[in-house]
């Protein structure tokens, strides 16, 4: 099992990753908020364990952006306060669990578990990105619960973002998506069928970005915006 302990006190970041490492968990380590926040862009984890006192981008501030960029990890909050308003807080911005420091480590470990087991069933056959779903037991796409109509090379497409939420994904991975064997699809031809999806999506909260040079990412996107 994955984790990304976001922690900037040195002493207890050493603590806690030694004392998961021993329990047998992966454990990367972010000692501030955009450090974090490029970790969470590159690779996915099982569980976040993250400290709400960050320098820079607050604790708050990246859970929210994670929520906004559809990264449904769950994150387990270590907070300094019992405060009930501080947890309300954090379960509003889409925390799932919080631990009062100081705690036991054995009560840490087990709510790691049991969020990874509560998590892994739902995350297994449904993504969403904003008002966009996808099933992946259907292979369909909804938007507002509606089934979206779909090319099969714009469903290659698209599921191909949509698996990778939030994370650029290159123009040669869209293509090895869509190549059905015949000569490979040309960069004109991506760029075509990005395109059609994005008129597609215009009704949703989803949207395809350019990232000139690197790709394309999906994410949630405020229609008010």
């Amino acid at each position: 099992m994955k984790l990304l302990l976001i922690e900037d006190n040195g002493q207890l970041a050493h603590w806690l990753s030694k004392t998961l490492a021993d329990e047998g968990f992966l454990v990367d380590h972010a000692p501030d908020g955009e450090t974090a926040a490029s970790l969470l862009h590159d690779a996915r984890y099982d569980v976040v364990l993250l400290d709400l006192n960050l320098p820079g981008m607050s604790g708050k501030a990246l859970l929210r952006r994670m929520r906004d960029q559809a990264n449904d990890t769950p994150v387990l909050v270590l907070t300094a306060t019992g405060d009930v308003g501080e947890k309300v807080i954090c379960l509003s911005a889409g925390a799932d669990d919080y631990v009062v420091k100081p705690f036991d480590d054995r009560e840490l470990i087990a709510r790691i578990k049991v969020l990874a087991r509560r998590h892994a069933p739902a995350r297994s056959n449904r993504i969403r990105c904003g008002t966009l779903l996808y099933d992946l037991d259907r292979r369909q796409f909804f938007v507002d619960e509606e089934p979206l109509s779909l090319t099969p090379r714009e469903h290659a497409v698209l599921e191909a973002l949509i698996l990778q939420a939030g994370r650029t994904v290159s123009k040669s991975v869209l293509a090895e998506a869509i190549n059905d064997g015949d000569a490979p699809p040309s960069s004109d031809a991506i760029e075509i069928y990005v395109s059609r999806l994005r008129k597609k999506l215009e009704t949703s909260s989803a949207a395809i970005i350019t990232l000139r040079g690197l790709g394309y990412l999906l994410e949630h996107v405020d229609p008010q915006a």
